[in-house]
């Protein structure tokens, strides 16, 4: 009776588990999302909107985020790290290059430079993202 007891528990225990880590990956953030900077105020256009879910049916998440390592070095991005926003560490106050210091510089490199180099060069002018 102990045994079974044990067992009935030990894998219910295992099924929560489970079904918790499935339920934590299959949150891949908001569909659409709206991008703005919260830091460089001297930054700050028209929103830009940004369709999340739409970009997710072709693109892997480690093709647009990354995280840092303990040095604060960009490291590449596994799955189910914890992806923070772009100008935690792109802003003018952390020290980051020109091209690196603000989160429309690295919106426009990353967006832009993606939408050129899969040849959808309508995607690149102002109004396809800010609206």
């Amino acid at each position: 009776m102990k045994k079974t007891l044990i067992f009935a528990t030990a894998l219910s225990f295992l099924a929560c588990a489970a079904f918790t880590a499935s339920a934590i990956a299959s949150d891949k953030g908001p569909a659409d999302m709206t991008l703005e900077s919260t830091i460089d105020a001297a930054s700050k256009p028209k929103p830009a909107v940004f369709p999340h879910a739409k970009h997710q049916e072709t693109l892997e998440c480690a093709e647009c985020h990354h995280g840092k390592d303990a040095d604060g070095k960009q490291a590449a991005y596994t799955e189910g790290m914890k992806v923070e926003k772009c100008e935690s560490c792109h802003n003018k106050a952390a020290g980051m290059p020109a091209k690196l210091d603000t989160f429309k510089a690295v919106a426009h490199a990353n967006c832009k430079g993606c939408h050129k180099a899969t040849g959808k060069k309508e995607l690149t002018s102002c109004k396809a993202c800010h609206k």
